[in-house]
């Protein structure tokens, strides 16, 4: 291949390759990375939380990741794991939320199906949380809607800022 001919294919393949990627980077109103900036429980035992522990929520064009401690104190570190007793590993596992996978976005509500979760039972066929969310510049607010077992029946409300 002449020198001449080259430059223009190695020129189309680089412009190729930067549309493939381009498109393959979607975005949404959500992408970015969030940090949990307040917590609102409803039902008989609702509470406000103005500086929650800590939390981040991100989402990339297709999918999100979330985890949370979702407690007014920080948990208490275990001493040793292998000899923690039932009572103490719940008051550290317990309040901690995990999940991973792909979302969906329906008007102002989004759609998520977790292929990793803290809970397994979030992770079977099925099961899926729909949330409905409100942008304000950086503030992003979602509360749960619906849940696998159907409509959330005292639904939180978190709060995030964009830290990135």
């Amino acid at each position: 291949m002449h020198s001449e001919t080259r430059l223009p294919v190695c020129f189309f393949a680089m412009a190729l390759l930067a549309a493939t990627a381009g498109a393959q980077l979607k975005t949404t109103p959500l992408t970015g990375t969030w940090r949990v900036t307040g917590i609102k429980t409803t039902g008989p035992n609702a509470r406000t939380m103005s500086s929650p522990q800590p939390g981040l929520l991100i989402f990339t064009g297709n999918h999100y990741s979330r985890m949370f401690v979702n407690s007014d104190q920080p948990r208490t570190a275990l001493q040793d794991q292998s000899k923690a007793t039932a009572a103490e590993l719940l008051a550290v596992w317990g309040p901690f939320t995990a999940a991973s996978g792909a979302y969906e976005i329906s008007g102002s509500t989004f759609t998520v199906h977790a292929f990793v979760a803290k809970n397994p039972q979030n992770m079977a066929p099925g099961a899926e949380q729909t949330f409905s969310f409100k942008l304000a510049g950086n503030t992003l607010t979602i509360t749960e809607v619906r849940n696998a077992a159907g409509p959330a029946a005292n639904p939180a409300t978190i709060t995030y800022t964009r830290i990135e």
